[in-house]
């Protein structure tokens, strides 16, 4: 967390499929400059798959983005995970190992956990966007996500939380403990 650029939370991503497949949720982004977390941004995943599966999930997902080329990635209108940024797999289900891709270069480290049961295999594609209209929810105007965690929006009451968790958890004094 210390040396992340940027996080991103979808709590409850919701994965179902019978042959086709698609998948959705919301969360929030934030950057950091320094050692100061931004306001948060909303996001929303979208994708759909076709192959042999069935079933039904729903996943809380962690992104860190590491450096800040998968940040200017990350925060244009839409990105595709794992297709403009390379993103390695970090814990899944409740193990607490990470890893990252062979090269070492992944921009993007994921996290995940989930609850349900999905077997198959799949062609899979999912997009992270911008929500525009969450967004305008939370700040009583229409704001794109670059605006809000480049020009240091301040961020909302209901953020507080969230700011203070990544806080808590990026801080020297947690790394060191």
């Amino acid at each position: 967390m210390e040396k992340a650029q940027c996080a991103v939370s979808i709590p409850g991503l919701k994965k179902g499929a019978l042959i086709v497949g698609a998948k959705y949720g919301k969360g929030f982004l934030s950057s950091k400059e320094g050692t100061v977390w931004s306001a948060p941004a909303a996001v929303r995943v979208e994708g759909g798959s076709i192959g042999l599966q069935i079933g039904g999930s729903e996943t809380d997902v962690v992104l860190l983005v590491l450096n800040s080329q998968g940040e200017d990635k990350l925060l244009a209108s839409k990105f595709t995970l794992g297709g403009e940024g390379e993103v390695a797999a970090g814990p899944v289900g409740r193990s607490t190992s990470a890893q990252t891709d062979l090269k070492l270069t992944a921009e993007i480290l994921s996290w995940s956990r989930s609850h349900g049961v999905f077997a198959g295999v799949a062609l899979t594609g999912a997009t992270l966007r911008q929500d525009l209209d969450d967004n305008e929810a939370l700040y009583g105007k229409r704001l794109e996500n670059r605006d809000i965690v480049k020009a240091k929006v301040a961020p909302p009451p209901a953020a507080h939380d969230l700011l203070s968790l990544l806080n808590r958890y990026s801080s020297r004094e947690t790394v060191q403990r």
